[in-house]
């Protein structure tokens, strides 16, 4: 694997993670360092892991995986954008939904690098350099999810209830389009 698909690996497997981020610094509003740091260290940390889990557990676990991975990203997804969505429709605006409280950040850390244990799977069966691939994929993740959260905050600071409904309904269509790709459509 050389480095042109190393990047082009890393930066597609970072994209839900971003994609996520920026919907978390919408829900959040006021975003800083802190928030940038937890879900650069979340997601970065994950889509390193995963990866790699999937190409020590290839020749195991993997088929058992497979036939649910895109129901597990989609449940997770889709239930955690229903929240933020159900939180900008209640009167208080609800404050909750801009958590980055370690249960909330570790299932949209799961969610997200779901796709990236089914890569290291296939990286298993390629054979490989997994721990730069893990590696790169961390670090792109870290970046592009620290960046995401400064952008949704950013974004936020026009309509915070609306920013928040537009990011829920993001995570709702990113778990569907996830539950539609495996299905061919």
């Amino acid at each position: 694997m050389g480095a042109a698909e190393l990047a082009v690996l890393a930066l597609g497997l970072a994209m839900d993670a971003f994609a996520v981020s920026v919907c978390k610094g919408l829900a959040a509003g006021k975003t800083g360092i802190k928030q940038m740091v937890t879900a650069g260290a979340w997601f970065g940390a994950f889509q390193a892991i995963m990866p790699a889990a999937g190409f020590a557990l290839s020749s195991r676990f993997g088929r058992f995986m497979e036939p649910a991975d895109h129901w597990i990203a989609f449940v997770l997804l889709a239930g955690t954008g229903a929240n933020m969505v159900r939180s900008a429709l209640k009167k208080d605006g609800g404050e909750e939904s801009g958590s980055m409280e370690a249960a909330v950040m570790a299932a949209l850390a799961v969610a997200t690098s779901i796709d990236a244990f089914a890569a290291g799977i296939s990286l298993g069966m390629l054979h490989a350099p997994i721990l730069t691939a893990a590696a790169v994929t961390g670090a792109v993740s870290f970046v592009l999810s620290a960046a995401g959260i400064w952008m949704g905050g950013r974004f936020a600071r026009i309509n915070r209830s609306a920013a928040e409904l537009a990011g829920g309904g993001a995570l709702i269509a990113l778990g569907a389009r996830i539950l539609l790709r495996h299905f061919g459509a």
